[in-house]
């Protein structure tokens, strides 16, 4: 695959376990086994004890039709160490509330995996690439 991180040996060395490279990926096989990625490790939440994937939860919030993106991350919560928030970028010429967005939810997922915040801004922070920028998020938390 690679021998390391160019000119990062720290990064290089956080990355692999002798021979293999840790992605950071959080994967499920199935009873066929298949291999499925349903996450990243840095993304996951432990809300309580139970653990959230933020992407099963950025999937179902994006079945709503009035939602254009959504980001989901872990807030520090004071009981349960980290709870889910979303945020939201609504479609153009709609109007969201969290209480909406939570009974959309309901019947799609656990309660433990329904975020308890919501918030709605106009544009998300996203790389070159596209990807949304989700530690940038997690910085207006900290």
């Amino acid at each position: 695959m690679m021998k390391g991180y160019f000119k990062n040996p720290e990064a290089t060395a956080e990355a692999f376990t002798g021979v293999w490279y840790r992605t950071g990926d959080v994967a499920r096989l199935d009873e066929d086994g298949y291999l499925y990625i349903v996450d990243r490790t840095k993304d996951m939440i432990v809300t309580g004890g139970e653990n959230v994937y933020s992407k099963e939860v950025e999937d179902a919030i994006a079945g709503h039709p009035d939602v254009m993106e959504s980001a989901v991350i872990a807030v520090p919560h004071p009981e349960w160490g980290e709870t889910v928030a979303a945020i939201v970028v609504p479609a153009k010429g709609k109007t969201l509330t969290g209480e909406a967005l939570a009974a959309f939810l309901a019947d799609k997922m656990a309660k433990y995996k329904i975020p308890r915040a919501f918030r709605f801004v106009e544009s998300l922070p996203h790389t070159p690439s596209g990807k949304i920028m989700k530690y940038k998020l997690r910085e207006e938390y900290k």
